[in-house]
Order: structure tokens, then sequence, then C-alpha cells
């Protein structure tokens, strides 16, 4: 579960992972685009982390400008 240290040490191993993989295809993520959204408002936040910077996090989900266009 992500709300216990050990789910929240894999979601960022797997952010450590995206990063490797980002370094090495080129693409670059942009940390302004990324972020965390909390399901629970009464658990403590945990900070995630992305090339040493810190993920914004919310609890409502918001346009990031990522692309495509419904039909």
């Amino acid at each position: 579960m992500a709300d216990t240290p050990a789910g929240h040490a894999a979601i960022q191993r797997d952010l450590d992972r995206l990063e490797k993989w980002d370094y090495r295809n080129l693409p670059k993520f942009n940390k302004g685009k990324c972020g965390v959204l909390q399901l629970e408002r009464n658990k403590p936040r945990h900070q995630y982390m992305l090339r040493e910077a810190q993920l914004e996090s919310s609890f409502a989900e918001k346009d990031r400008g990522l692309g495509g266009h419904p039909s």
C-alpha cells in the first residue's frame, strides 16, 4: 500500500527509475507538469522527488497541459 513506509519507498524507487530512463532516452520530464495526487486528507503527506526537486502535491487533479485534445 502507498500509505506505508514500504509503499512510499516503492513509489520513490519507481520515480528514480523514470529519472534514469529519462536521462538515457533524452526526452526530459517537465517537473512543472508532474505532481502527486493525494487521495486521503487525514493522512500525512509523503514528499516525492524527481531529479532532486520535490513534486507538487494536491488533493485535486488539474490540467497540466500534457497535450492531446478531446474529440
